[in-house]
């Protein structure tokens, strides 16, 4: 009988990984990754599971070329084979363009030794009696209930050919809740994310769809048109995310996006917010915690693979309204003599004067849209930042204060930064799920936002 080769611990393969290389440089990255989650439809629990995964990357440096291969690894060979598919990748590849010294040895992030971080199915152990008992109060009034919770716990291992070891645990979670009429003809939504499922309360959100429903039983068409309108945390985190994603220095100085200033250079500096609102990110954010270090297996626009390991602190993207900072890894920032920045996976905006709460905002509101969620956005114009998408899961038409009926959908074209531009009030910022991109995004914090005429360029069929 065959010997079965030892699973290697995600600590081990980095140490291994690096002595076996003979690369110039080497980095290997190991996310090792459970995951547990419930699904729920028509009013019963449908599935439940767990699941256990490693991704293993290695970037290996020759001749300043950079090649990079990622796949699942469990043993020394698996590993060998690994790093000698990532070497030859490196020896067929031209120079790198964002060539930097890797950085140096630093202090770990974390156990270094300590085994990875794991959920299971436990977490859920509040969640579940809680929509047991909404499933049983949406059926006696004609109503189902649709969705999942879904918690992932990812713990990364990083190391260089210079020394440096870091790891770090991220929890990630979030809690999706669909409510539909009995004939299916109205459906709402309710989301939010979370570390723990500790703070999670399944009967607001059962309460948040309800009413939401309940807004419903009257319905009206209206054409399309521009609409005061109240963009609710969550869509405002959509949007605010694609603004986030294009924020790069490089493409702005070269004259590619929204941040390209007219005759060159970037809107650095320039007041781009009709309130003195901060966007930032900070991997100490209460609630939103993340990796204070860059750990990426591929270099893009704004990422550099030889910036990994490059400490993340607080950065303010816009601060007082103004335009502060853009994406910049190493290479590029010494090239423009700027300060290096990386993504930093969480975001928020805020007035840091406060402001009222939704339900106030719609207090004062004379005739308007309050809106649930956004969906299916792309980008129309990069020069502008205009993006093109679908309202979904109920609009509303709020009247003397009041929300007095349910409205037919639209699809919408705005620019994020055109709107930062005209809103006419900033609401209190709370810790929101976005909806577009809450498979890889969910730490974020945003306010409702008014805008005097939000642009409804056509109505839209989707429920």
């Amino acid at each position: 009988m065959s010997e079965i080769a030892p699973l290697l611990r995600g600590q081990e393969i980095v140490e291994r990984g690096l002595a076996i290389s003979r690369a110039d440089g080497c980095i290997v990255l190991v996310n090792d990754r459970t995951e547990a989650n419930l699904r729920w439809a028509n009013n019963s629990l449908t599935t439940n599971g767990a699941m256990r995964s490693r991704h293993v990357a290695v970037v290996s440096i020759i001749n300043d070329a950079v090649g990079s291969v990622g796949r699942s690894v469990s043993t020394v060979d698996d590993l060998a084979l690994l790093v000698s598919a990532s070497e030859r990748a490196a020896r067929e590849a031209s120079p790198a363009e964002d060539v930097m010294p890797l950085v140096e040895s630093g202090d770990a992030a974390g156990e270094w030794e300590a085994p990875p971080a794991e959920t299971s199915i436990g977490v859920f152990s509040s969640v579940a009696p809680a929509l047991g008992e909404a499933f049983g109060q949406a059926k006696a009034v004609d109503r189902l209930l649709f969705g999942f919770a879904e918690h992932v716990m990812t713990t990364t291992y990083l190391g260089t050919s210079t020394g440096l070891r870091l790891r770090y645990d991220q929890p990630s979670g979030r809690v999706e809740l669909n409510g539909k009429t009995g004939d299916r003809a109205r459906s709402v939504w309710a989301g939010v994310g979370t570390r723990d499922f500790t703070d999670v309360d399944v009967a607001a959100l059962v309460t948040e769809v309800s009413g939401k429903l309940d807004w419903g039983s009257r319905q009206l068409e209206l054409p399309a048109g521009r609409y005061e309108t109240l963009l609710p945390p969550t869509a405002v985190a959509d949007l605010m995310v694609y603004l986030y994603f294009v924020s790069e220095m490089r493409e702005a100085e070269q004259g590619r996006t929204v941040f390209s200033k007219r005759g060159g250079g970037t809107r650095i500096g320039e007041k781009i917010a009709s309130f003195p609102v901060n966007l930032r990110s900070d991997p100490q954010e209460p609630g939103l915690q993340t990796a204070p270090f860059l750990a990426t297996e591929v270099s893009g626009q704004g990422t550099s693979v030889f910036d990994n390991g490059m400490p993340t602190g607080r950065i303010d993207w816009i601060r007082d309204g103004e335009l502060r900072n853009l994406v910049t890894p190493r290479w590029w920032a010494a090239k423009s003599d700027v300060t290096p920045t990386a993504y930093v996976e969480n975001l928020v905006l805020e007035d840091p004067a406060g402001g009222r709460s939704t339900e106030e905002m719609i207090a004062s509101t004379e005739r308007g849209l309050l809106l649930t969620t956004l969906w299916y956005i792309r980008e129309v114009d990069p020069q502008t930042l205009l993006l093109t998408g679908l309202t979904r899961d109920g609009v509303f038409l709020i009247e003397g204060g009041e929300v007095t009926a349910a409205v037919n959908n639209y699809r919408f074209n705005e620019s994020p930064v055109d709107l930062l531009g005209r809103m006419t009030e900033v609401g209190q910022s709370k810790r929101t799920l976005p909806r577009e991109w809450n498979d890889f995004f969910t730490r974020a914090a945003m306010p409702t936002l008014r805008i005097p005429d939000f642009n409804m360029s056509s109505v839209s069929p989707a429920s």
